[in-house]
């Protein structure tokens, strides 16, 4: 591992970028909201399109990844990403009218260059390293790196649009060439025992008898995936909503504030990433904890009316402690989980599942801006949903991975 340490910053900057280009954007939509007279659905459909769009090429990514190299792929998609921001950032310095148009386009774009980034790192992880300890260490850091980019985020998001509202859009294309830099010239990818020589009839034939034959472990962990990012979104995007409407904090303070929660997971993916190690049964154990954190505190949100911002701040915080250690055990488990051939796509099929989540939070959470208990009790029956599958449906001692 210490001999890949370059190799490995070098990924981690792919999920700390993306993060970036996604997240520093949510506690900038009330003001973005305000300059392009838009109301609060369609500022949310900033963050939404991204996402959305992402959904559908991950799994073309991934079996694309399988099939043709992670790495190529990943330049492709870190080369899309950059131009997608490019579209953005220009359209909403430089136009005067459709700037809002233009803005989505270019985050359509961007998602669909997200698509091949981070997504297939976790695979290309799970390729470089033989010890299944070194795996779960591995994307442990590549966990902590993307909520270490959300945590930093708000803050660095808030900071550029106190210069002017566009600035975050105009860095994302800049931040991701770096990135690609990286990639290319320090990510030396191990050569393939076998290079695949599979239709995709023979592929999808394939991936046919993984899903039936694991398929009750793999659906389980891509709903939870899914849900818990549904949380994290939708309620990133209330706090950043009420910071600003609520209690008229802005700026850096704003940022500030969002990032407590956001440390929360970081320091908890990073601890749970050395922790979990190849122990499957850690790994289930951890996301059933994590999860039952997470549900607690959304549902005492819910049922504690309350306009205390330390009361709501301190149980997302908990709540942050709680996704911090689930998703990194979710992702040691659907890695180790699965062959190297299928392992591109399974991983992919996950991410689009946690894209969806990303997708509905803020769209939700717009929604139901005055209605925020129920809001919160939405939060919190998916999360009991979460807790209960990941008890019964999540058997570590049947996954053997095969890679």
């Amino acid at each position: 591992m210490k001999q890949k340490k370059l190799d490995l910053m070098a990924l981690a900057s792919i999920p700390l970028i993306m993060t970036l280009a996604n997240s520093m954007l949510i506690p900038v939509l009330p003001l973005m909201q305000k300059k392009l007279h838009i109301s609060p659905l369609q500022s949310s459909l900033i963050i939404t399109i991204y996402a959305a769009v992402s959904i559908f090429f991950i799994p073309i990514a991934g079996y694309l990844s399988d099939r043709f190299g992670r790495k190529l792929i990943i330049i492709i998609g870190l080369s899309i990403a950059a131009i997608g921001g490019l579209v953005s950032g220009l359209g909403a310095w430089l136009l005067h009218n459709n700037v809002y148009m233009v803005i989505l386009i270019g985050r359509l774009i961007q998602g669909i260059g997200a698509a091949g980034a981070f997504p297939i790192v976790i695979p290309l992880v799970g390729d470089m390293f033989d010890s299944k300890e070194e795996v779960s260490s591995s994307l442990g850091m590549i966990e902590t790196s993307n909520t270490f980019g959300k945590v930093v985020s708000p803050i660095v998001g808030s900071a550029l649009a106190l210069v002017t509202w566009f600035l975050p859009l105009i860095v994302i294309p800049v931040i991701s060439v770096i990135s690609l830099i990286a990639v290319i010239f320090l990510v030396k990818v191990p050569k393939p025992k076998n290079k695949a020589t599979q239709t995709v009839k023979q592929f999808i034939t394939s991936l046919k008898g993984v899903l039936k034959e694991k398929g009750s472990w793999l659906y389980t962990i891509f709903i939870v995936g899914g849900i818990v990012m549904f949380i994290l979104f939708g309620f990133l995007y209330y706090l950043s909503s009420i910071l600003e409407d609520h209690y008229n904090i802005k700026g850096i303070w704003k940022g500030l504030l969002i990032a407590i929660p956001l440390s929360a997971i970081c320091l908890a993916s990073f601890i749970t990433g050395k922790i979990v190690g190849e122990n499957k049964a850690r790994m289930k154990w951890f996301t059933v904890c994590g999860i039952a954190l997470l549900a607690t505190s959304m549902l005492v949100c819910g049922l504690v009316n309350t306009k205390s911002l330390v009361f709501l701040i301190s149980f997302m915080f908990l709540g942050g402690t709680g996704i911090g250690l689930a998703l990194p055990s979710l992702d040691a488990l659907i890695t180790e989980g699965t062959d190297k051939k299928q392992r591109g796509t399974i991983t992919s099929l996950y991410s689009s599942m946690r894209f969806i989540g990303v997708a509905a939070g803020p769209l939700i959470a717009s929604a139901l801006l005055s209605k925020e208990t129920l809001l919160f009790y939405i939060f919190a029956g998916g999360s009991i949903l979460c807790f209960f599958l990941s008890i019964f449906m999540i058997k570590p001692d049947k996954q053997q991975a095969t890679g």
